[in-house]
């Protein structure tokens, strides 16, 4: 293996410093270094960050290829600074069986960008009936712990209690898509002011909100481990908030576009807005950003979802739902949460790296950029500002809602243990 020595680099936004890594592993951190026959890499300026570490990302494969693939969607996740990426069950066949969820996690071994933890299924084809094989996910090749019917709420109160019961076994955890189904049917957007002015069925805050309370009290009584997908509301932050003061095992995330958009984005009609759960009030995006600063939200995960061209530009009815996040994310929460002053450089790498480490039991990521831990580094220049252009991302989908816009920021190396995935921009 390579050895470098990365110059410069502010770790977690502090003073100057030097990383020697080797063997893939941070050897060294200080001033003054050197190593005969170490590649040095310029980090001046730059902030070095543990590699990121994402608890929600769709790859699409196997079954639709033509919006992702693993070593598309891997691609775009070096390229925004991620060394590990947990695969949702959604795909076609449902990844509901150890040998699914092994072709996934030998799909993102082979093609090497970063780390890929497939997301079991809780139920068989998520169809919401009956238990997924648990047991046999978590013992395959791919040591599955998180698993989830995103896309799909459980909705059955006696099968997600079955289900966090069983995971129990072997210290896994149920990521539960708060969506009670009754209550959102047909719903195009958050219901408020802005979906009756514009005529589209709205999507009640309580639908979130009541599966979100039901399921923590479950946890709680079965003591077993919760995540909360994609939060998006301020009443389920309160809900989140009491249940952690209760020492219910429950942690939750927020995408990226949660934390910058908001519902007067849908007065376009344009689908590129569209997504599940829908973007919520200005008074949810500021609830939001204060959950994640307090730690009631336990991290950021992207939700990328990727679709082909002809699934968004179409009529909002009938157009799919989902934005791609992965090589923005770390801009938006950047000027989401550090421009704002609610969260550190310190504070971005606890949500954004060792919190969904620890949630999804990566063992290996997640770490602080200390000797003796793996090099998984992300080096990113925080000073310029850039308009979001679709055509140059990485993904084989093109579905930001950010397009256009101008976010600061830019990944500059992604290390994955010791091995560069990023150099100077561009993928290696």
């Amino acid at each position: 293996m390579s050895t470098y020595i990365i110059k410069g680099a502010r770790i977690l936004g502090g003073e100057p410093a030097g990383i020697l890594v080797r063997d893939g592993v941070i050897a060294e951190v200080g001033t003054g270094l050197d190593e005969t026959g170490a590649q040095v890499v310029d980090a001046d300026g730059l902030v070095a960050l543990p590699g990121l570490v994402d608890l929600h990302t769709h790859l699409r494969e196997p079954g639709r290829e033509d919006a992702e693939t693993v070593e598309s969607g891997t691609k775009a996740a070096a390229m925004g600074g991620y060394t590990a990426v947990h695969a949702m069950a959604n795909t076609d066949p449902v990844a509901d069986t150890a040998g699914v969820v092994e072709q996934v996690w030998r799909l993102g071994r082979e093609a090497g960008y970063c780390d890929v933890q497939p997301v079991g299924a809780v139920t068989r084809g998520i169809a919401g009936e009956k238990l997924a094989e648990l047991g046999a996910m978590a013992d395959s090749a791919a040591r599955v712990r998180v698993f989830s019917d995103d896309g799909h709420c459980v909705s059955d109160a006696v099968i997600m209690r079955r289900a966090l019961e069983y995971v129990k076994a072997f210290d896994g955890v149920v990521a539960q898509h708060a969506q009670e189904p009754r209550l959102t049917e047909g719903a195009q957007m958050n219901e408020g002011e802005t979906s009756a002015a514009l005529g589209l069925r709205g999507w009640p805050a309580v639908a979130e909100e009541a599966i979100i309370a039901r399921d923590v009290l479950l946890a709680q009584h079965v003591g077993s481990r919760l995540h909360v997908c994609h939060v998006s509301t301020a009443g389920s932050v309160e809900i989140i908030r009491w249940a952690k003061s209760k020492g219910c095992p429950v942690t939750a995330e927020v995408t990226p576009h949660h934390l910058l958009l908001n519902d007067g984005k849908a007065g376009t009609y344009d689908p590129i807005f569209k997504v599940n759960p829908p973007l919520r009030t200005a008074d949810d995006v500021t609830a939001l950003r204060h959950a994640l600063a307090d730690g009631t939200i336990d991290c950021v995960a992207t939700d990328h979802a990727p679709h082909p061209v002809e699934a968004k530009e179409t009529e909002w009815a009938v157009a799919a739902m989902g934005m791609i996040g992965l090589e923005t994310a770390l801009p938006v929460v950047q000027e989401a949460m550090v421009e704002t002053g609610l969260l550190d450089w310190a504070g971005v790498a606890d949500r954004m790296s060792r919190r969904p480490a620890e949630i999804g039991r990566l063992s290996g990521q997640g770490r602080p950029l200390e000797a003796g831990s793996p090099a998984n580094i992300t080096l990113y220049d925080p000073s310029p500002r850039r308009a979001v252009d679709p055509s140059a991302m990485t993904s084989k989908s093109r579905n930001t809602p950010f397009a256009g816009l101008e976010l600061p920021g830019r990944v500059i190396a992604t290390f994955l243990r010791g091995e560069p995935t990023v150099l100077e921009g561009k993928l290696q």
